[in-house]
Order: structure tokens, then C-alpha cells, then sequence
């Protein structure tokens, strides 16, 4: 069976839910089951419908099946010498793009290049009712309907079934190198915003354990500059980008000690506050991880989150009564149910992922 002929079946599947109101569980590789509130109902395995639609180098854009893995996507881009610069994590071989588009989850360039929605041009859905729509479309200059296939980036599948993705590519850098620096955190914090401020080509940062790494990457005559003139100590050979892929896919210690790990989003200016936790910081410094090894008080968290321009999430736990995603604001909660009933009106798409209210 061609991964064509699998859609008039989901939509069908779709429909007779929405009749039932069994919710279904929209599942790929199911590498980040981990993240976002409960799992619940019937699992719906979209793993089939996989493979690269359209691939044009020249053209800067590639369009895949949701079920596609990101392995065999960014290998087909990195022999073009093309990559995904939101550098998405993937939490095992079996990762796909539909869940990367759905978790909206981006990598440690996503300051200095983007996030995953500023890469999606457009989609393909099965929406709640069982209807196969498009959004967007496969070029950088078709702005129709982007907004709504940017809605899709980070719903966690409450919104519809990915079907199909078109993605921008950038080109990969000439020359990357990192470089390292013996500092503290609030020093850390104030140099990368300091170099944020002048041309130079970053392309990521992270502090641990009284060390600032910064990853610069482009022309070899600007990565070379950039190195003389920040100094620090130079990472040989493919250390460097084995360090990075190793944060990326949370492979360190440090995510694998914590009972909690939360994710912080803040601004970058944010001071650096000892919240009684092992810290790892990285984008610049908008992004603050917590390494919880007993229970921290939710509130004093998310409190000191918001107050730092941001929120916080419980990226994992084996506990989610805190609540993972920060509270939505009244304004805000009802913007997401009015979207939730026009894609989803029965509420059957990954019912509860997100905020336990749909």
C-alpha cells in the first residue's frame, strides 16, 4: 500500500471518532511521548505514511510525509549541502518530522537562525472532522495561509493529523568551530548578550558547570576573525560538534540526573538567579534548564519565569500533576479553545496534550 492511499482510511478513521468521540492519539516515531500533558485514547500510528515528496536543492525547499524520519531527511540534505538551521532534536533514530513540527521543538541555533515555525512555508492535515486541507505552500514567496500552518508548529497534533511539511533549507556554514570559557553563569550571561551585539557569527551558546561554550559558524575568514578576537580555548577536531548534537539530544548527565527538568524560556538579558538547582543555559541566554533532582516548588518557578519576560515548562517528569505548560492567561486560553473547535470541534486529536481543559 503507497503512503498516498493510507488518507482516504485516516479520514475516515477521523470521522467515524468524531461520531464516537473516542479520542485518538496521533503518534510517529514516538520519541517525545515524553513531552506535554496525557497521553490518551485510541493510538493513531501515522509511521507509514513516510518518504520525501519533493527535494530542489537550488530551490532551498523540501517537502515530506509526516511520517518521514528526520534522520533520513537531514542525510538527504547534508549530502546537498543543505541543513534544517532550527537544528531540531530528535530523542531517538525513530524521530519524524511530523513530530518535530508538532512539538515545535528547536535546537541550540534557533536564536541565531530561527525557530521551526519561521522554516514551515506549508502543510498538509487531516483536521477533526476528517477533512484534507492544505496550507501555505512549497515557496519561500507563498505567504497564503502561512499563518495557519505556523499554528500547526508546537500544537502537539490538536489541531490535525501532518500529513505532509515544506520546510526552508539554508545552506551549511563553510567553516564551524567552538570555543570555550572558564567563567560563571552571570558573566556567562552578559558576555554572549555583549557578543549578541556585534557581527559575529554566532550560532550557539550554552554554559555549564562554570564554562560558556560558543559555537561560531560561516566563512572561513569570519569564523576565523570571530576566534582571534574573542580568544578562549578551541574544541579539536569533531569534539566540537559532538558536544553540541550531545546537548542537543540531551545525552549529558545533566538531563539524565534530573527527577524534573524544567525548560525556562526568559529573555536573554535575564539575570542569572540560583534557584537551588543545577542550571544549564543556553540560546544566549533565553533558555534556562533545570536540573531538579527532588521536588521545586512549581509556583517559585513559573513565578520567577514569568517575571523574567517568559515561562516555564516541565519538559520531563515521571509526575505531571504540577502542570506542564505555564497557565494561559483567560484571553489567551479562550483564543486556543475557539482554534481547537474550528480544527477539532469533537475534541478526539491528542485530547488533553496540551492543556488538560481540550
Amino acid at each position: 500500500m503507497s503512503a498516498d492511499t493510507l488518507i482516504p482510511e485516516w479520514q475516515e478513521r477521523v470521522r467515524a471518532a468524531q461520531v464516537t468521540g473516542v479520542p485518538l492519539r496521533i503518534r510517529g516515531g514516538g520519541t517525545k511521548d515524553f513531552y506535554g500533558e496525557r497521553l490518551e485514547g485510541e493510538v493513531f500510528d501515522v509511521s507509514a505514511h513516510a518518504g520525501i515528496v519533493d527535494y530542489d536543492p537550488t530551490e532551498l525547499v523540501i517537502t515530506a510525509r509526516g511520517g518521514t524520519r528526520l534522520a533520513e531527511i537531514e542525510a538527504t540534505m547534508t549530502e546537498a549541502g543543505q541543513m534544517l538551521a532550527f537544528e531540531p532534536p530528535q530523542f531517538g533514530d525513530a524521530a519524524t518530522l511530523g513530530g518535530c513540527v508538532a512539538t515545535g521543538l528547536s535546537g541550540p541555533r534557533r536564536p541565531y537562525a530561527g525557530a521551526v515555525r519561521d522554516f514551515v512555508l506549508g502543510v498538509r492535515v487531516i483536521d477533526g472532522k476528517g477533512d484534507n486541507l492544505r496550507f501555505g505552500g512549497k515557496v519561500m514567496k507563498n505567504v497564503a495561509g502561512f499563518d495557519v500552518s505556523r499554528l500547526m508548529t508546537g500544537a502537539l497534533g490538536t489541531l490535525g493529523v501532518l500529513l505532509e511539511v515544506s520546510l526552508k533549507c539554508l545552506p551549511l556554514p563553510k567553516a564551524e568551530t567552538t570555543i570555550v570559557f572558564e567563567m560563571p553563569a552571570p558573566e556567562a550571561v552578559r558576555k554572549i548578550n555583549e557578543w549578541a551585539g556585534q557581527p559575529l557569527p554566532l550560532s550557539a551558546s550554552a554554559w555549564h558547570e562554570e564554562r560558556l561554550y560558543v559555537r561560531l559558524s560561516g566563512a572561513e575568514a569570519a569564523v576565523g576573525a570571530a576566534r582571534d578576537k574573542l580568544g578562549g580555548e578551541e574544541m579539536a577536531g569533531a569534539d566540537g560538534g559532538n558536544w553540541w548534537r550531545s546537548l542537543r539530544e540531551q545525552r549529558m548527565a545533566f538531563y539524565a540526573t534530573a527527577s524534573q527538568l524544567w525548560r525556562l524560556s526568559v529573555k536573554p538579558t535575564a539575570p542569572f538567579t540560583d534557584l537551588g538547582t543545577f542550571q544549564m543555559i543556553e540560546w544566549g541566554g533565553a533558555l534556562r534548564w533545570l536540573n531538579v533532582a527532588s521536588v521545586l516548588e512549581t509556583a517559585t518557578v513559573r513565578e520567577w519565569a514569568q517575571d523574567s519576560g517568559g515561562h516555564a515548562t516541565l519538559f520531563r517528569s515521571a509526575s505531571r500533576h504540577a502542570g506542564v505548560f505555564q497557565p494561559l492567561q483567560p484571553a489567551l486560553l479562550d483564543i486556543h479553545r475557539r482554534l481547537k473547535a474550528t480544527f477539532d470541534p469533537a475534541g478526539i486529536l491528542n485530547r488533553g496534550r496540551m492543556y488538560p481543559e481540550f
